[in-house]
């Protein structure tokens, strides 16, 4: 049997938003899986016909419980993991989005995959991000809306 020709996948993250704070989990991946121990945001692959919007609902309740409402596309980005045991390359959709109800509660639904989830405040990070998400940072990417729009500035 031929190896298959490895081909790019297609991931959805969400910065879910608490105030100045975001959702992340500690992967646990298995030893062919890429970040393992780093923080990540909730997400998954992108299923056959779902929009960008319908994987991250559907992503973020299966891994944490929680209901999220305004789900908005923020960036792309394009990822080669080539160092990891199973090289692999993504192309990653951030989305953000807040709660339905700010009251709920992350629950650790998946926990083979995580070690479970918490608020991190967007200025405190915990270490080590997943590459993706650690570059996005250093850049200086910034997931809140922006206040240029408040009537304050004006």
């Amino acid at each position: 049997m031929e190896d298959k020709e490895p081909v790019p996948r297609v991931g959805v993250a969400v910065f879910v938003l608490k105030g100045k704070s975001i959702l992340l989990g500690r992967r646990r991946s298995s030893s062919n899986s890429i970040g393992d121990s780093t923080f990540a945001l909730p997400g998954g692959h992108l299923e056959f016909g779902e929009s960008f919007e319908e994987c991250g609902v559907r992503e973020l309740q299966e891994e944490t419980g929680l209901k999220i409402e305004k789900p908005e596309f923020l960036t792309v980005t394009n990822n080669l993991f080539l160092e990891e045991p199973k090289p692999a390359h993504y192309v990653i959709i951030f989305l953000r989005a807040v709660l339905a109800d700010p009251d709920q509660v992350p629950q650790n639904l998946e926990p083979t995959k995580c070690d479970g989830w918490d608020w991190y405040d967007w200025d405190n990070l915990p270490q080590p991000l997943l590459p993706p998400l650690e570059k996005m940072v250093r850049s200086g990417f910034n997931p809140f809306p922006s206040q240029s729009h408040s009537p304050e500035s004006c």
